[in-house]
């Protein structure tokens, strides 16, 4: 078997191991990643075939019929994934984890998108293997600015690569750091920090880098630009409906929330609503970064 073994400056550290290199031709997303950092292993997933015991479903999501479909699984102890591209075609990988998550068989069927299959199994096992460490895989854009990251959040359409590009136009010293799924930190000392990771969807952005969070921002499409602070409560549902995990199995959920706990109370928060144009990026940024 052939090991591939990648980090993260979150100080997360897995790897992939499979008979066939080709398994990982042409995932250039994962380069910036590839090494052994200092670490000790978070997770590991190997890339073979494996005998399904009795099944019992878990969990099933399907938020609209054009995205990723995820079966969630329990067999006996052990956790099974069932994976489709979208709702509408049939499973084309199976990933078999143990109860702790630190350990996982990739099966591959017929009709696997290898990218898609990686980066699933990889995002799925990063996030709840983590949940418990302060650690929260989330569901955001982030620009880096003087130092600083600054996480917008919002449902899907909400326009959040949209407004990280007029952030990129009109604000000086701006670049992205991640698109889609960055990685959320606690440090020993109670510092809240944002780090680029191996997912960023469909905009190619990959980079090991982290800095402290400067701000997070709730987006919302409206017909004027307005932006406000969020009390306590409302950034905590903000935060939750942004972060990847099992919320349904108890253990998990008590790490997300300890977590989301320190950032709500250490990050300011804003809700803006706004339209996508120039005039929103400068409000948003004059607010959050004065």
């Amino acid at each position: 078997m052939l090991e591939r073994r990648f980090y993260t400056v979150a100080e997360s550290v897995f790897s992939i191991t499979t008979e066939k290199e080709s398994v990982m031709d042409g995932l250039s997303n994962y380069a910036p990643f590839e090494g052994n950092g200092n670490y000790p292993l978070a997770f590991d997933i190997s890339v073979e075939p494996f005998e399904e015991t009795e099944k019992e479903l878990y969990f099933n999501e399907v938020i609209e019929k054009n995205a990723p479909m995820i079966s969630v699984y329990r067999c006996g102890k052990d956790w099974l994934f069932e994976m489709a591209p979208t709702a509408m075609q049939p499973c084309c990988a199976k990933l078999l984890a143990t109860p702790d998550f630190s350990k996982a068989k990739l099966k591959l069927l017929e009709n696997a998108d290898l990218h898609f299959v990686i980066d699933t199994s990889c995002m799925l096992m990063f996030a709840f293997v983590n949940a418990a460490h302060g650690i929260l895989e989330m569901h955001a854009s982030v620009i880096e600015n003087q130092g600083k990251g600054y996480l917008f959040l919002g449902k899907s359409g909400t326009g959040k690569s949209t407004h990280s590009r007029l952030w990129l136009e009109n604000v000086p010293g701006s670049r992205l750091l991640n698109d889609d799924n960055p990685i959320v930190r606690i440090q020993d000392d109670g510092t809240v920090w944002v780090y680029g990771s191996p997912w960023s969807g469909k905009t190619p952005c990959y980079i090991n880098r982290g800095m402290p969070v400067g701000g997070i921002v709730k987006l919302a499409q409206a017909p004027e630009n307005r932006i406000r602070s969020c009390a306590l409560p409302e950034a905590y549902a903000a935060l939750y409906s942004s972060v990847s995990g099992l919320k349904m199995n108890r253990e998990m959920y008590d790490g997300l929330h300890e977590t989301m706990e320190k950032t709500v109370v250490s990050v300011p928060f804003y809700h803006l609503d706004c339209l996508p144009d120039a005039d929103a990026a400068q409000l948003s940024s004059k607010t959050i970064m004065k």
